[in-house]
């Protein structure tokens, strides 16, 4: 059971965006919030990335930084030098960004240079995976961490390359690359010290509990009690509930319930789908019931939040 590849299982990449960015000191750039998930790694001189209301990230050479939530942020060779907006330093060089073309440009001024190579990741779901949403704002990979695997290395060249260079089928190349490199991005910063510290993803780490929750994933229709996970789980009810708030953040029937509200969702969001059908998939004999329980995760009810679905599509 691997409850980690099972909500990875629909978090694939709809589209990327490539860039090279070559920055003389001194420089700085700001970058708008995006309706993706951003990261960025570089040659040459270190540079440092800004988000509002955190400290800032020194990145060396070889780092990689991935913002899961596409947050506003700054990217500098010093912290004292004003930003530029991105819109307005590419109106400034005349350059329109595509999204079928990877963006390559230098700015700044004559001192040493700091060679970025970006991507921007479009995923499908981003809204409701509950894995990205647990995510904190910035991960940053440091090339020298000894919980870091080579491959990652490997993979990010040859993203990079396969972005810039623009062979035959290099954007159904790209976006697959982009799937490995966010799984294995993930997997570094759960190794690396302190990354699993997040509430859902420490759950899912815990030997105990992981059996349990990889149990909800797998039936989430079932009718489960808290004496059926905890039999799983190998614990009495009373330590099993205590050590499931204490890692995951919420009690096991919460979290049963947030994750057939998600599973839900995506299911609303197919098309020819009936309410009483996806009530039934997720665990819930009552329409009505199932109902009260979406409403109260999505702030709407099924039927107004499949309509938004169709309108969108």
């Amino acid at each position: 059971m691997d409850p980690l590849s099972d909500v990875l299982n629909d978090l694939r990449a709809d589209a990327v965006v490539t860039g090279r960015f070559t920055f003389g000191a001194p420089w700085s750039l700001r970058k708008p919030a995006l309706d993706g998930a951003p990261f960025r790694t570089a040659t040459g001189e270190p540079f440092y990335l800004v988000v509002a209301g955190m400290a800032p990230v020194r990145v060396e050479p070889g780092d990689c930084v991935l913002l899961p939530h596409g947050h506003e942020h700054v990217m500098c060779s010093s912290l004292d030098e004003p930003p530029v907006v991105f819109e307005q330093l590419m109106s400034a060089q005349g350059i329109e960004p595509r999204l079928d073309t990877p963006l390559a440009f230098r700015a700044g001024g004559a001192g040493p240079v700091s060679d970025l190579y970006t991507g921007v990741v479009m995923f499908r779901e981003r809204l409701r995976n509950p894995l990205l949403a647990s995510l904190p704002p910035v991960i940053h990979i440091r090339a020298g961490d000894p919980a870091v695997p080579a491959r990652l290395t490997t993979t990010l060249a040859g993203f990079i390359e396969e972005s810039m260079q623009r062979g035959a089928g290099w954007r159904v190349a790209v976006a697959r690359l982009a799937d490995v490199l966010f799984i294995q991005i993930l997997r570094a910063y759960l190794g690396a010290a302190g990354g699993a510290t997040t509430h859902w993803l420490r759950g899912m780490s815990d030997p105990q509990l992981g059996r349990a929750i990889a149990s909800m994933h797998d039936t989430p229709q079932r009718s489960w009690t808290v004496e059926q996970l905890a039999d799983i789980a190998g614990m009495s009810r009373s330590k099993f509930c205590l050590r499931f708030r204490d890692l995951v953040g919420e009690s096991p029937m919460s979290y049963l319930t947030t994750h057939r509200m998600y599973l839900a969702a995506e299911r609303l969001a197919g098309t020819g789908v009936r309410i009483a059908d996806v009530a039934d998939a997720v665990g819930y004999a009552s329409e009505k019931a199932f109902t009260r329980a979406f409403r109260r995760c999505y702030g709407l009810p099924p039927r107004e939040y499949l309509r938004s679905c169709a309108l969108g599509n």
